[in-house]
């Protein structure tokens, strides 16, 4: 499941460093499934409902939003097409701070704006999920 989802490589190929740890224990009970069926229901709700609004911080970076919405949706999102997208859709705001700490121009954080958010839950909010 964590290979369909594409959280881990399918095998460990001998001159990779490949952290065996990732492989972890078979899950115990049902949580298998319950954790299949949590992720599926967060792929589907994530194409028409901003439930990826409730799962990040007050504040982010575009890249911590686009690695937050490829780990949900399973797929890898083009770079600037997400940003545009984003934007475009008026769902975020900059926030006043940038992150520091790294080399470098300090990144632009933002926040998701709570006055679009009930139009939002109506309407489609078209993340940019393409295909794989």
């Amino acid at each position: 499941m964590l290979y369909e989802s594409g959280l881990i490589a399918e095998a460990a190929e001998p001159q990779a460093n490949f952290d065996f740890a990732l492989t972890g224990q078979s899950m115990r009970h049902d949580h298998r499934r319950v954790l299949a069926t949590s992720l599926s229901r967060l792929r589907a709700k994530i194409k028409y409902r901003p439930v990826i609004f409730e799962l990040m911080p007050p504040e982010f970076t575009l890249l911590q939003l686009q690695n937050s919405v490829e780990a949900i949706s399973g797929r890898l999102l083009h770079k600037q097409n997400f940003r545009r997208q984003i934007q475009q859709q008026n769902l975020i705001e900059p926030s006043d701070t940038g992150v520091s700490g790294s080399k470098g121009r300090p990144a632009q954080l933002y926040r998701f704006r709570d006055d679009v958010l009930p139009d939002r839950l109506i309407s489609d909010i078209g993340l940019p999920l393409g295909s794989r």
